[in-house]
């Protein structure tokens, strides 16, 4: 390798792909192994440490190759036990990943594009332009960068801080549905990162033509951003309803693979004051979901700065939760995490640009 040439990240490269890069370096088979335990099972961020490793060999993977980490440029820790990162990439771009431990689970949400193409209008990554799609690497980085923070490697077997990924960060992981599988073949990997298919969730705003691919070739758990019951309102909401209304969404839905009773389709829905929350709502809902195998996660809408919208009540929430729990749909409402530390999607980074430009970052805790 010449002195100017740059050294090539290993993390995010797949089991095939990594075996085929050793045996153009001109190591052993078992090398390619090995440096999977490493890398994804112990959290390796150097070549210095690999014990099992010959320490010339050591050097010559360093002098060819690296394990690089997105760099953190803000580390967050909410009074509720929410952690937030943002995340910046070799070319100055930046990403949201964020970690909300409960008493049952922890979840690490997970981000796949840096800004997005929906321009949802109640979501605060719509209001930033879509930059480009994330890399296997980035993706699988922030699980790392994630476990680094919370002090989990070797990947545990039990006891784990990590129980839970979603794709349900900033961008739609359906318009990058390759780096995406890419990604997540090792984040499922048992001998990787180890987090069980069952734990695994994308969520999708309704790219209709990759829900049954999703399914068929990742075989993840499936969340759609629904928000609303009526294609008028949801073309307001979520614009790509405009190209796959509602009814083509949820027939995709009814085909999804593996979908069943023990495999519920999560609808996810955010509670908008005066928009989509009357009894009625709720009522369409139920009737529009019959005959999916599906739950319904009722989200108390989290305001940002210049929002055009407003919470619905603790009475509108409570009813319309009601409605759908009664005609045999789970229905929980999520608790709102991490206000203090800006943790809706989109927000921290949103915080950073503008106070890169000067302009002060409003916190909104209510």
């Amino acid at each position: 390798m010449s002195v100017n040439e740059p050294r090539r990240n290993l993390v995010g490269i797949g089991r095939d792909a990594l075996a085929a890069e050793m045996a153009a370096f001109g190591a052993e088979t078992f090398r390619a192994r090995q440096l999977w335990h490493w890398i994804y099972h112990r959290g390796a961020a150097d070549f210095a440490g690999m014990s099992n490793l010959a320490k010339g060999f050591r050097a010559e993977l360093a002098e060819a190759y690296e394990l690089r980490r997105p760099e953190i440029t803000q580390a967050l820790a909410s009074s509720d036990g929410t952690r937030k990162w943002l995340l910046r990439f070799a070319d100055g771009q930046e990403v949201e990943t964020v970690y909300i431990p409960e008493e049952d689970r922890g979840t690490l949400c997970v981000s796949s594009q840096v800004g997005c193409t929906l321009t949802c209008s109640f979501c605060h990554t719509g209001t930033q332009r879509l930059v480009r799609n994330l890399g296997p690497d980035e993706i699988v980085a922030q699980v790392m960068v994630a476990r680094d923070a919370l002090g989990e490697w070797p990947s545990p077997s039990e006891d784990r801080q990590i129980t839970n990924i979603v794709l349900m960060g900033m961008g739609e992981p359906l318009y990058n549905f390759d780096n995406v599988a890419a990604a997540l073949k090792i984040v499922m990997d048992p001998e990787g990162l180890a987090i069980s298919r069952r734990k695994v969730t994308l969520s999708t705003s309704g790219v209709v033509p990759m829900i049954e691919r999703c399914g068929r070739e990742i075989g993840v758990n499936l969340a759609v951003s629904l928000h609303a019951v009526r294609d008028d309102i949801r073309d307001r909401l979520v614009p790509i309803n405009r190209k796959w209304p509602i009814a083509e969404l949820l027939a995709a839905c009814r085909n999804y693979p593996g979908a069943s009773n023990a495999r519920r389709i999560t609808f996810e829905y955010v509670m908008l004051k005066g928009v989509n929350d009357s009894p009625a709502d709720a009522r369409e809902l139920v009737r529009l979901l019959r005959g999916i195998p599906a739950k319904v996660n009722l989200i108390p809408f989290n305001p940002w700065p210049g929002a055009p919208y407003e919470c619905s009540s603790d009475a509108a929430i409570a009813g319309f939760s009601d409605i759908v729990f009664a005609a045999g749909y789970s229905a929980p409402v999520r608790t709102p995490r991490g206000r203090d530390i800006l943790a809706a999607c989109g927000q921290l980074k949103s915080a950073s640009v503008r106070r890169r430009s000067g302009m002060a970052a409003a916190v909104p805790l209510s």
